[in-house]
């Protein structure tokens, strides 16, 4: 794993309680089969206590400023607090930030909300009286006693240890990007005009990557060049509001993916390690790479798109007499069906959270079956996939469908998330 630093936290180290499900050694007495079942009841429970505080984490981060980027890192350091405390526990794998030293019979459960928890407390103080009731509710149904209470010093103790690894990040820099007034270059879109979301975050310190730059893509296509011209020609048709050649499916589906790319891809995530019943350490792991990805490929994106200034979509077709770029008459009224996000194209935010969520899931879960995703931004819709190479070919249309990226920038940034999932697939939470 790169530059994150094991720290040793230590809990109050008892009697363990060993078993074969954890690879040691047991003395089996006549009540060891009741005692193994309540072990494994146990670790079930935890497993569906981390797709909880997952869904917790989510709701937590939409109450809060639009900042796909902001979320991404939420989610990471959630992700990153619960697996180093779960699988303190139930070790598997290598530590991401901390070695915490814990007994083994700390409750699993207890870990997961207390990291999860913590965290976000931390990152969205206006919510602590709602985590702090979740949290409540969640120490409720585990038994008081020094189990309980080694499980929540062990999710705390990963928790405090994520927050500072991560404090100087650099994701509280703030520029004044200055748009720049030129042919190609990205200004403000209608309707609100908004000044560029988040122009430093491609300086923001990676989770698993060397930097925001190491798969910096080459440019995007020239103006006036043919790849350009089949992009705008494309757009113009298939991306403005009341399109004529855009199928109801379509719309639906870039409606569908406004929803951020966390909301949607850690669904994916949720169902399958429960449906699977993956043991607690491994399903934390899941949810830390797809999540530690996700962040880093919006690290990428956002590097990319302050180095390429590429315009978007609206500004071009409705400037394009200025540049000469569309053998088609200007059309200054024309609107994409979804409203434009306020930072430059190229390349896709959301395809490059997809290469990078699809590479993770596919090499974690392999061939995962159906899945289903449902969108708030759909009005609620489901959409159900073959598979997780399903999902990010309908986000590379999507943001197509919707008029708001071009269809280079769209599958260039997948490609620049495979490679972001490769590197965290790596270097990060390896089998001990």
């Amino acid at each position: 794993m790169k530059s994150l630093h094991a720290i040793p936290v230590t809990v109050s180290m008892l009697l363990a309680t060993l078993s074969a499900f954890n690879g040691c050694a047991t003395d089996r007495s006549i009540g060891s089969s009741q005692e193994d079942s309540i072990a494994i009841s146990e670790r079930a429970e935890a497993t569906r206590t981390i797709a909880t505080w997952n869904t917790i984490a989510l709701r937590t981060t939409a109450a809060g400023p639009f900042s796909p980027p902001q979320e991404t890192r939420s989610m990471a350091m959630v992700s990153a607090a619960v697996f180093d405390a779960v699988n303190a526990i139930d070790g598997q794998y290598e530590p991401y930030v901390a070695h915490i030293m814990t007994r083994r019979d700390a409750s699993l459960i207890a870990a997961a909300a207390a990291a999860a928890h913590r965290v976000l407390a931390a990152l969205y103080p206006s919510s602590a009286t709602v985590l702090d009731a979740d949290f409540d509710s969640t120490l409720t149904h585990i038994p008081s006693g020094a189990s309980k209470e080694a499980g929540v010093a062990a999710g705390e103790a990963a928790a405090e240890a994520v927050l500072a690894a991560r404090t100087g990040d650099h994701a509280a820099d703030h520029i004044t990007y200055v748009p720049r007034n030129a042919p190609g270059m990205w200004a403000p879109t209608p309707p609100a005009l908004l000044p560029a979301l988040e122009a430093a975050w491609g300086s923001v310190k990676p989770f698993a990557l060397d930097s925001g730059s190491q798969f910096r893509p080459p440019p995007p296509p020239a103006l006036g060049s043919a790849d350009y011209i089949r992009d705008f020609l494309e757009i113009q048709s298939v991306g403005v509001a009341g399109s004529l050649s855009r199928t109801a499916a379509q719309t639906e589906a870039a409606r569908f993916w406004i929803s951020t790319a966390p909301q949607l891809w850690n669904q994916v995530a949720r169902q399958l390690t429960v449906a699977r019943a993956l043991d607690p350490a491994t399903a934390a792991r899941v949810y830390l790479l797809l999540n530690i990805a996700g962040a880093d490929a919006m690290i990428a994106a956002w590097d990319a798109k302050f180095v390429m200034h590429q315009w978007r979509p609206v500004t071009a077709i409705r400037r394009a007499a200025a540049d000469g770029s569309s053998p088609n008459p200007l059309d200054t009224t024309w609107t994409p069906l979804i409203t434009t996000p306020p930072f430059p194209d190229y390349p896709a935010g959301h395809t490059v959270y997809a290469g990078a969520a699809e590479t993770v899931l596919d090499a974690l879960l392999g061939e995962a079956g159906e899945v289903s995703i449902t969108s708030a931004t759909a009005a609620g819709a489901t959409h159900r996939y073959s598979t997780v190479h399903a999902v990010a070919d309908e986000v590379v249309n999507a943001r197509v469908w919707g008029g708001v990226h071009w269809r280079t920038s769209s599958t260039v940034g997948r490609e620049v998330g495979k490679n972001v999932g490769a590197i965290a697939l790596a270097r990060v939470a390896r089998k001990r």
